[in-house]
Order: structure tokens, then sequence, then C-alpha cells
């Protein structure tokens, strides 16, 4: 079992983010391509996608706008759930992609988001 944690700008670049918008889609990629070599020997390649996930990172993030609870307000508007993640409902979400729960999935990227994500 192989899983990456890659991000919600595999499917969208997130403002401010340059960087990771470049990489993470082709990491995406090579985990895709590396699930279908690995699953003929059994080993499942996963990708889990966060959102806006309540860190220490993001809230340095929204602080850059110079006022981050407008910022916070702002973004979790966007988010059909209404709010940020906690670290905890990521964790669940990872635990039941890389448990045998989820034994018949491979090559998939799961986006952790609040359905902040429109397309399928």
């Amino acid at each position: 079992m192989i899983g990456f944690v890659l991000s919600a700008s595999v499917h969208e670049p997130i403002p401010g983010l340059t960087i990771s918008n470049g990489l993470r889609p082709g990491l995406a990629g090579f985990a895709k391509s590396l699930s279908l070599e690995l699953a003929p020997r059994g080993i499942r390649v996963v990708g889990l996608l966060p959102g806006r996930i309540d860190t220490d990172r993001l809230r340095e993030l929204d602080a850059l706008s110079g006022d981050a609870e407008a910022t916070r307000a702002r973004r979790s508007a966007v988010i059909p759930l209404g709010r940020y993640g906690t670290p905890e409902e990521f964790g669940r979400a990872a635990a039941f992609l890389l448990s045998p729960a989820a034994s018949y999935l491979t090559g998939v990227m799961l986006p952790v988001d609040g359905g902040a994500r429109h397309g399928f």
C-alpha cells in the first residue's frame, strides 16, 4: 500500500502556491501510473487531496491577506459544508482509504474538501 498526500491543487491551482500548483498534478499522474504498474503485484496506490484543512500552515496562509478571519469566512462560504475540515476528519478519510476496507480501490485520488471540488 502506497498513499500520497497531495492537494486540491491537483485539480485547480491555489493562489499563492505556484510551486505546489505545478508539482502536485504531476505527482498525481505519477501515482496513477504507479498504481497500474503495481496492481498486478497486489500493491495499491492511492492519493488524498486535502482542501481547506484547519492546520497551522493554512492559518498562516489566511493571515497573509491581512485579515485572517475575513479570509477564512470568504473561503468557508464556497465550501458546501460551510467550514474548514479538521485534521481528525482528514485522518479518518486517510485511515479508510489506506485500510483493508478500501481493498478494491487503487489509482484513486480522494478529495477531502467538504464538497469544494465541483467536478467528478
